[in-house]
């Protein structure tokens, strides 16, 4: 009787015990999803370093509306233009890496380290990558007066009258003129670069006919081609668009090199925590897989994308090395 007595104590304080340790383990994963769960528990500021109206801000307003309808606590975008984007991401890097704050970026997050003498971020120690969220392409466009109806025509029109013709582009070390120059040293042409601030003005400039030729994002573009405004000649991207479905890309048109797509992309302050920022990509993945989100994107011009951190991370330090490329052969610079 007393050694049964004691058995099941032994048995009883034994089995406590486990109990005790397996709580003891489960209890940080406990308060890690408890914590993840319970994001976010005030409003999200979506930083933009652009200017409100163009693609990144639409993009991140888009966003915005379907994150705080998805996480039930309001998103709201905070544009801080200024310097091609350095203002805002520079403020968006000092921001405390509690998920807070949070970095909708363009390409041109890759492009100004190389295009700047000094910016106030470091684009691979400063954030955490989320996603992309999306892709912008820009398109090669003319005026209709312009006796080009083809990529290759127009290559054999600026060559028979060198140093003539300029374009237009949405401002310096943006993608569009990037890909702008990528043309003109691909082809050798002597074509001259005529910045405006967006996509807007640079496409106001071809149809008023200050400048024949523009490289501009596809969905500025795309009413004024549909209006007879414009002919589109090829697409910058590795896909055609929704938005000028007719409209080659560039591979198509004979010029495989050059493609420069402009990325929009979430990002965090570097020590977000990792469960914040898995929780961030799944909702913003499931966000853009949507059937309405897609067809509502497509309209603007936009190609959803939402790979993982990891290639988002990768492909930062590919673009950082091509752009730096372009910038250098080019001899672009800040103006």
């Amino acid at each position: 009787m007393t050694f049964r007595i004691e058995g099941t104590k032994m048995k009883s304080a034994r089995r406590q015990f486990l109990y005790l340790a397996a709580g003891a383990a489960a209890a940080p994963i406990f308060t890690r999803r408890t914590w993840a769960q319970a994001y976010p528990a005030r409003p999200v500021r979506l930083l933009v370093p652009l200017a409100a109206g163009g693609p990144t801000d639409v993009f991140a307003r888009l966003m915005a509306q379907k994150l705080s309808e998805q996480l039930g606590k309001q998103f709201y975008v905070e544009n801080v233009p200024g310097a091609g984007g350095n203002i805002g991401t520079g403020r968006a890097a000092q921001a405390a890496p509690d998920s807070y704050t949070l970095l909708v970026a363009a390409s041109s997050y890759v492009t100004n380290p190389s295009l700047y003498t000094t910016i106030p971020y470091d684009p691979i120690k400063d954030f955490d990558p989320i996603t992309v969220g999306a892709i912008n392409v820009a398109a090669l466009s003319v005026h209709p007066s312009l006796p080009a109806h083809t990529v290759k025509e127009l290559v054999a029109l600026i060559k028979a009258n060198p140093g003539k013709y300029s374009y237009a582009s949405a401002g310096t070390g943006q993608s569009a003129h990037l890909a702008g120059e990528l043309f003109r040293l691909t082809a050798g042409l002597d074509l001259v670069h005529v910045p405006y601030n967006g996509s807007g003005p640079a496409i106001a400039a071809i149809v008023a006919g200050h400048t024949p030729i523009a490289f501009a994002s596809s969905a500025t573009t795309a009413p004024q081609v549909v209006d007879g405004r414009l002919r589109a000649l090829a697409v910058m991207g590795k896909a055609r668009m929704a938005v000028l479905p007719g409209v080659p890309t560039m591979a198509e048109a004979g010029y495989p090199a050059v493609e420069v797509e402009d990325w929009l992309g979430f990002l965090a302050p570097a020590g977000t925590p990792k469960d914040i920022i898995a929780l961030l990509h799944r909702e913003i993945v499931e966000i853009l897989r949507a059937p309405e989100m897609k067809e509502r994107m497509a309209v603007l011009g936009f190609v959803p994308v939402g790979n993982t951190a990891e290639e988002f991370a990768a492909q930062i330090r590919t673009e950082l090395a091509s752009r730096a490329k372009i910038i250098r052969d080019a001899g672009i610079k800040p103006q």
